[in-house]
C-alpha cells in the first residue's frame, strides 16, 4: 500500500474527519485475528464455556462523583445558536434525522415556553467535499415538565428541532449544518457517515454499546474511549442524564430510591438534560446514535405524563418501522436489522408492543438481513444481585417470539456492571439461544455493582423482587438451581462477569461471524477485557416463527 500525501487544500476540519477513518481502518486490523498477546479469540462454536468471574480490581475508585456544574455547563449556546446536536438513523441507509436546541431553558416558578415558530428549523447538508449543497427544513417543538405542589420549579425546555434528510447514499459521508440561516444562527460543520444498503455481505465497520452513562468523571473516560475506537454508530441502552437523582433546585436527591417509578411525581432536575446533551454533543453530532429508554428516563411529572424529555429530545425511526411509540422501534444498519423494545409499558401479548414486535420479526427477510440484535435496558440473565430476575414477566411473555425468530444478540444496561452470556433459552444452555450482554457500566454516579446473587447471603428475597409486570419470579422448577431462587454457584449460562466502568464494541464481519470485545476503562482504549466471535448457525438453527 503506497503513501497518501495530504494537499494543502485539506482543512483542518477535514483532518477531523479523515484521521479516525484511518486510526479506525488501523484498529480493526490489529483485532482481526488475535487478541493482545498473540492468542486466537474463541468463538461462540466452542462454548458453551465455563463460567468466569474476574477478581474485583482493586484499584478501582468505587465512589463516584458527578461532573461540577461549572464543567457541565461549558458548551452553552448564545441566543438561537444550535446547542445539543446530534445524529440519529431512520428505519432505512436513505435517511437520517439531525436534531438540536436553541433558545434558553427557563426553570422556577413563572416560566413562559419559548413559541417554537421563532426559528426556522433548517439543514445543510452535501457529500463530503462536495460543492452541491442541499437544503432540507423540519419542525420543532419545546417540552414541560410541571410539578403542582408548591416549592417545586417547573421548567420549560429550549426549541427543540428535528429534522429528516432523505435520499442519501449508502456508506457516504456527509457534511452537515444545521440552524436558522435567516437570523445568521448556523453551527458549525459536522460530519455523519450512512449505513450500508442492506445485505449479507454489508455491514457497518464498528457499533459501540454501552448503558448507564449519566454524567461523571467517570462517563468522561468511557466516552474518550469509545471516540477513540471510532465508531460508525452508537447505541446507548437506557438511563442517559440521571436527572431525577436530583430535586427541582438542583441538589442531589438523597433518597432516589424513596421515590417510586409508580410514584404520582418524580422531582427532577431537568437542566442536566440540557448539561448532558452539550457535553455528549462532540460525539453523537458526528456519530449516528440510537437510545432507548431505563427506569430514569420515566420522570413522571403533573397529570401522569412520562418520558417527556426523552421523548421530546430525541428522534425516533417509530413510524417508519411501523411502531406508534418512542419508546419501540426497530432500523436497519446494513445487514443487520434491530429491535428496541421497552420494559416500563405494556409487554404482555396482548399489547401493542408485543403485537408489533411480532409483526416486525415476521417481516424480517433473513437474507437480506441476516443479523437479528435486539436490545432493552433491564436484563433478562444477570447474576448480579442488583435488579436480579427484576423483569421476570418480560421474560416471560416475550421469550418464546425471539428465541422463534432467531435473535442473535440481546444488549441490556440497568445493573451497573459488565455480563456476557453462553447462549441460553429459558435459563439452560441453549445453541440456538441468544448471547446476552450487559454494558450497564457506562460510568453513572450510582456506582458499580459488584455483588452476584449466587454468593452466600446474596439472594434477595422474592417477595422483595420488583417486577413491572407483577409477580413471575418464582424459585427454579428444574435445573442445578431447582427449589432455589439463586444458584449456589455462578450459573452455566453466565460466561464472563466483572465489575468494571467500560464500553463494548460489535463488529459484523459477514453473514455468520461478528466480533465482540468489552473494553474497560482503566486499560488501554483498544485493549480488550473481553473478546470472542459470535457465530451464527442459521442451518443448526432454524427459524421457528409461532
Amino acid at each position: 500500500m503506497g503513501l497518501v500525501s495530504v494537499s494543502d487544500s485539506v482543512s483542518v476540519s477535514e483532518l477531523f474527519v479523515l484521521i479516525p477513518l484511518c486510526l479506525s481502518f488501523l484498529l480493526s486490523l490489529r483485532l482481526r485475528c488475535v487478541d493482545g498477546d498473540g492468542i486466537g479469540i474463541p468463538t461462540t462454536l466452542e462454548g458453551p464455556f465455563k463460567p468466569v468471574t474476574a477478581p474485583l480490581d482493586k484499584n478501582l475508585r468505587l465512589n463516584v462523583s458527578d461532573l461540577p456544574y461549572v464543567l457541565q455547563n461549558n458548551a452553552q449556546g448564545e441566543g438561537f445558536q444550535p446547542e445539543q446536536i446530534s445524529v440519529s438513523l431512520s428505519a432505512r441507509y436513505d435517511s437520517v434525522w439531525i436534531s438540536w436546541i436553541t433558545g434558553e431553558f427557563q426553570i422556577g416558578d413563572n416560566i413562559s415556553p419559548l413559541d417554537p415558530q421563532l426559528v426556522q428549523s433548517i439543514v445543510y447538508f452535501r457529500v463530503f467535499r462536495s460543492s452541491l449543497t442541499y437544503q432540507t427544513e423540519g419542525y420543532s417543538l419545546v417540552y414541560n415538565q410541571l410539578y403542582p405542589p408548591d416549592g417545586l420549579q417547573n421548567y420549560t425546555s429550549g426549541i427543540i428541532h428535528h429534522v429528516l434528510i432523505t435520499g442519501l447514499q449508502p456508506n457516504t459521508l456527509y457534511e452537515y449544518e444545521c440552524g436558522d440561516p435567516s437570523i445568521s444562527a448556523m453551527s458549525s460543520s459536522h460530519y455523519f457517515r450512512t449505513m450500508p444498503v442492506s445485505g449479507s455481505s454489508d455491514y457497518p465497520n464498528r457499533i459501540a454499546v454501552v448503558g448507564d452513562l449519566g454524567l461523571t468523571y467517570n462517563t468522561t473516560t468511557t466516552v474518550a474511549h469509545l471516540m477513540s475506537n471510532h465508531p460508525d454508530l452508537l447505541l446507548l441502552i437506557g438511563d442517559l442524564s440521571y436527572a431525577d437523582l436530583y430535586l427541582t433546585n438542583g441538589t442531589k436527591s438523597s433518597c432516589y430510591s424513596c421515590q417510586s417509578i409508580e410514584s404520582p411525581i418524580q422531582e427532577t432536575y431537568q437542566p442536566r438534560w440540557d448539561y448532558w446533551g452539550r457535553y455528549m454533543q462532540p460525539l453523537v453530532s458526528n456519530v449516528p446514535t440510537m437510545v432507548i429508554e431505563g427506569e430514569h428516563e420515566i420522570e413522571r411529572q403533573a397529570e401522569n405524563q412520562t418520558f417527556a424529555a426523552y421523548s421530546s429530545r430525541f428522534a425516533f425511526p417509530s413510524e417508519e418501522s411501523g411502531s406508534s411509540s418512542s419508546l419501540y422501534y426497530s432500523f436497519n444498519a446494513g445487514g443487520i436489522h434491530f429491535v428496541m423494545l421497552s420494559a416500563y409499558i405494556d409487554y404482555d401479548k396482548s399489547s401493542d408492543q408485543y403485537k408489533w414486535l411480532e409483526s416486525d420479526l415476521g417481516d424480517v427477510d433473513r437474507e437480506v438481513t441476516p443479523w437479528l440484535i435486539a436490545a432493552w435496558h433491564p436484563p433478562w440473565y444477570s447474576t448480579y444481585s442488583a435488579h436480579y430476575r427484576e423483569v421476570e414477566c418480560m421474560r416471560v411473555e416475550m421469550e418464546d417470539l425471539l428465541y422463534h425468530y432467531g435473535v442473535d444478540i440481546v444488549f441490556n444496561g440497568h445493573v451497573h456492571a459488565y455480563e456476557r452470556s453462553n447462549r441460553v433459552y429459558n435459563y439452560s444452555l441453549d445453541p440456538c439461544g441468544p448471547v446476552y450482554i450487559l454494558v450497564g457500566d457506562g460510568g453513572n454516579v450510582e456506582g458499580l455493582d459488584i455483588v452476584h446473587a449466587d454468593e452466600p447471603g446474596n439472594c434477595p428475597e422474592p417477595s422483595t423482587t420488583p417486577d413491572m409486570g407483577g409477580s413471575c419470579a418464582f424459585n427454579f422448577t428444574s435445573g442445578p438451581a431447582s427449589g432455589k431462587f439463586c444458584w449456589d454457584r455462578q450459573p452455566d449460562y453466565s460466561a464472563y462477569r466483572e465489575s468494571s466502568f467500560g464500553h463494548g464494541i460489535l463488529e459484523v464481519k459477514n453473514e455468520t461471524h461478528a466480533l465482540w470485545s468489552w473494553h474497560r476503562n482503566q486499560e488501554f482504549y483498544e485493549i480488550a477485557g473481553d473478546i470472542i466471535y459470535i457465530v451464527r448457525e442459521p442451518n443448526r438453527c432454524p427459524l421457528q416463527p409461532k
